[in-house]
């Protein structure tokens, strides 16, 4: 008899886990899809986009060449408000290594997330990844639109950009 009761029970907490998780899964991510195209007719904006990221930029114009000037600025930028957490290398530090990131992002991407940090982390699935490996959550800089930029030109210096 307790054998029968210890596998009725088993089978009731299967039912009760595995049973409707499949289609409950389903209309709920058909309810954020509704919502998402919800938001984007009321707000006339876009949803959101993994390669722009969440941010006041939709578009950024890098030239082919590096700007040095811009990457001398950034470097500046770099040692002042980046350098404690983040080395140039692909080493973790406090935070990832800067390492290869103008090939893994793109530039908006990455001016949106400098910038807008907190959205960012909310909403990007990378920028979540990241926070899990990393286990610290990065602070907003409160960096100008122009120290992102030079920021951004620091970093296409730092992957190899001539």
């Amino acid at each position: 008899m307790k054998k029968l009761i210890f596998v009725g029970t088993i089978s009731l907490f299967i039912a009760a886990c595995g049973g409707g998780a499949g289609n409950s899964n389903k209309e709920g991510s058909e309810s954020s899809e509704n919502k998402e195209q919800t938001e984007k007719a009321e707000n006339g904006n876009p949803s959101y986009d993994p390669k722009r990221g969440e941010g006041k930029f939709t578009t950024v114009d890098i030239s082919e060449h590096l700007d040095a000037a811009k990457a001398d600025a950034g470097n500046k930028v770099f040692d002042v408000k980046c350098s404690a957490c983040h080395k140039l290398t692909a080493e973790k530090l406090v935070g990832p290594g800067w390492l290869g990131v103008t090939s893994r992002h793109e530039p908006v991407w990455i001016m949106n997330f400098v910038t807008n940090t907190d959205e960012m982390i909310t909403k990007d699935p990378s920028a979540q990844a990241q926070l899990e490996i990393c286990m610290v959550r990065m602070p907003n800089q409160s960096l100008s639109d122009e120290d992102a930029r030079s920021l951004l030109e620091f970093m296409r210096r730092n992957d190899g950009v001539k």
